[in-house]
């Protein structure tokens, strides 16, 4: 058995609204990696009909097809069972991480929202006990969801917002590599290639800064590197479109897009109720452009600034 760490991020090209990074890890049979064949009784693909199987693929596969009460169901099968409020679903207590203070003083933001927002929690959990049952426990996972004021603040800081990505990526893999038992079995930590960029040797050191790392191939199908110098072996993969070639990395995108479509949601309806007749937006530069000069009167009558609403990159 290994451990595969799956790391994916949405809302990195967006003007308006977070950008968030998740990551999942499953303990997988060596034989298997991906993931596929081993869940294959429990688990469905996006091509699939309908059939009691848990629907789990690439976020936009899942999203076209079922929106986000499909991403929805994916994700409350293993990250909850009783209806909640967004902040106690996001955080589970009082005490926030500092990306957590970040998003609470976002203007639009509502922690008193309550989740699921379309499926029912009771009946959803006992459907999906069929893969709960196959994983035997042996998941975790962690997140981070970065909102315009600070992902302007860290551009202005580096001058690229590549570090955005950076951050969180170091940030991803150290606390969940710190979650898994540390118990000498091998670790796979498969991530989406992050803005295309082919040379990720200083960010994998910097996530696990005891080891050495080794390269053993940069380039446009994969980037590969292999930690030495720890108590298990490590092997870190950035690939382009790792989110259809991995249970866990699809995972990962159905959570970074499910959490995304929930703070956009509260996005939208911040400024409906403050401009009539306004059409919500995915925060995507052509509509984004739209959305903004339709709000920044209202901008203005609030005295919130373009640093607090608009992404400079």
């Amino acid at each position: 058995m290994l451990w595969v760490v799956g790391i994916d991020e949405a809302g990195y090209g967006p003007n308006l609204g977070p950008l968030v990074q998740a990551a999942i890890a499953l303990r997988l049979p060596k034989s298997d990696p991906a993931g596929w064949d081993t869940l294959k009784s429990v688990v469905r693909r996006a091509h699939e009909k309908p059939d009691g199987r848990v629907l789990i693929d690439d976020s936009k596969k899942v999203y076209t097809r079922g929106g986000i009460e499909a991403l929805e169901r994916g994700v409350w099968a293993i990250s909850g069972a009783e209806p909640t409020r967004v902040h106690d679903y996001f955080w589970h207590g009082d005490e926030l991480p500092l990306w957590g203070e970040h998003l609470r003083a976002e203007f639009w933001f509502d922690g008193d929202d309550l989740l699921p927002l379309h499926i029912d929690a009771e009946t959803e959990w006992a459907v999906s006990e069929p893969l709960r049952t196959a994983l035997n426990g042996n998941w975790t996972g962690d997140y981070r969801i970065v909102p315009t004021l600070r992902f302007n603040q860290i551009v202005d800081g580096s001058g690229s917002k590549a570090t955005v990505l950076s951050c969180g990526l170091i940030d991803l893999i150290e606390s969940v590599t710190a979650a898994i038992p540390d118990d000498g079995e091998p670790l796979l930590i498969l991530c989406d290639k992050q803005g295309g960029r082919n040379f990720y040797s200083a960010i994998v050191q910097a996530s696990l800064p005891t080891g050495w790392v080794v390269t053993e191939r940069e380039g446009a199908a994969e980037s590969r590197y292999r930690v030495e110098n720890l108590s298990r072996p490590i092997t870190v993969v950035f690939r382009p479109r790792a989110d259809g070639d991995s249970v866990a990395v699809a995972l990962a995108s159905m959570l970074c897009k499910y959490l995304r479509e929930l703070c956009m949601r509260q996005f939208n309806r911040f400024w409906a109720a403050r401009v009539p007749g306004l059409a919500p937006t995915a925060g995507y530069p052509v509509d984004a452009k739209r959305f903004y000069a339709a709000i920044r009167p209202t901008m203005a009558r609030l005295g919130l600034t373009a640093d607090q609403v608009w992404r400079k990159k």
